[in-house]
């Protein structure tokens, strides 16, 4: 009995993987998902304080949010969604700051479970205009939903396999979605439409066969996109509706963001890479998890100002200068 309870949190650890992340309104907190269905909260001003210990950078807060993988996080001004297998359950974020027991989150925040009509999963969530969530899943259709009400107002179809990834552009009304199918597709928010559609792996300079054509990480800014998966990651102008940069990383990236001047980019592989513009691939800087599935910044708290990796690990790295890792947060 006395080595069973010892194996168990090291098994626990051992195949643990770390799917999404997203920081509190404040920027003073960072909740986590894993492929256990459990959220952690950490408070990165007791993580970052100079008199942080080792308790400092484990959760102030773990509970089970799906009964399976929590795929993807999302906050709003006050709460935090988390996508699940066929479900979407909303948590107050003043609520998990006060560390009150599961019980308690579960009946009284937990209030919205919906797409049950979605077959697969529900990857990734992000907010649009008029206070509506964009759902993209494994009905192979993006589903936007009233924050307020939880309705659900219109269906975009178009996509022949489901979807992996999407970004607003809140100031065109256009949403982009990439999926399995190797598309990028480009919405109209306000008819409901699909303007343009992008098979990158088309595109010569952007095919790896080897890899397949499926898009798993997408992200906009201005009159720029990035996208990549099975087909190299690359930087696209919109209203030209071609690549500008192809970026010669390794393996299948997925997730990558803007950073000032910069491309921050994780995938399979062990190390955040650094890209400008150009296409040149500046630095990459070694994590401890040995394949990477999640990147966020938090730019909402001046004193809390960090890039935050997550993959094939409990741990999730921790950087105050993106030249190299703090420390590591333990789930």
């Amino acid at each position: 009995l006395a080595s069973t309870i010892c194996i168990m949190p090291i098994q626990y650890h051992l195949h643990m993987s770390v799917f999404s992340q997203s920081f509190s309104p404040c920027g003073r907190f960072l909740a986590a998902g894993n492929n256990y269905g459990e959220i952690a909260v950490f408070s990165l001003s007791s993580a970052l304080s100079p008199d942080a210990t080792d308790l400092s950078q484990t959760p102030i807060l773990t509970f089970t949010a799906h009964e399976g993988p929590v795929f993807s996080l999302f906050s709003t001004d006050s709460h935090l969604l988390s996508a699940g297998n066929g479900e979407i359950s909303a948590w107050s974020w003043a609520e998990l700051i006060k560390r009150v027991s599961v019980q308690t989150l579960f009946r009284f925040i937990k209030y919205l479970t919906v797409l049950r009509q979605v077959l697969y999963l529900i990857i990734s969530l992000s907010r649009s205009q008029e206070n509506s969530l964009v759902i993209g899943g494994g009905d192979n259709n993006i589903h936007i939903m009233d924050l307020e009400s939880g309705v659900f107002k219109s269906v975009l179809q178009g996509h022949t396999d489901y979807i992996h990834c999407l970004s607003v552009r809140e100031r065109e009304g256009e949403i982009l979605s990439g999926g399995e199918d190797g598309a990028v597709r480009i919405w109209d928010h306000r008819t409901g439409q699909s303007v343009h559609c992008i098979e990158v792996y088309k595109y010569e300079e952007c095919a790896r066969p080897q890899y397949g054509k499926w898009i798993s990480c997408l992200t906009t800014e201005s009159d720029w996109m990035l996208c990549g998966g099975g087909p190299s990651l690359s930087l696209w102008h919109l209203r030209s509706m071609s690549p500008t940069s192809i970026f010669p990383l390794s393996g299948c990236q997925r997730q990558a963001n803007f950073y000032q001047d910069m491309i921050l980019s994780v995938g399979e592989g062990q190390c955040v890479s650094h890209c400008l513009l150009g296409g040149e691939v500046k630095a990459q800087i070694p994590c401890t998890p040995h394949s990477l599935n999640t990147l966020a910044l938090n730019l909402n708290s001046t004193d809390n100002r960090v890039l935050t990796v997550g993959g094939s690990s409990h741990q999730i790295d921790v950087f105050t200068n993106l030249s190299y890792r703090t420390f590591s947060l333990s789930f």
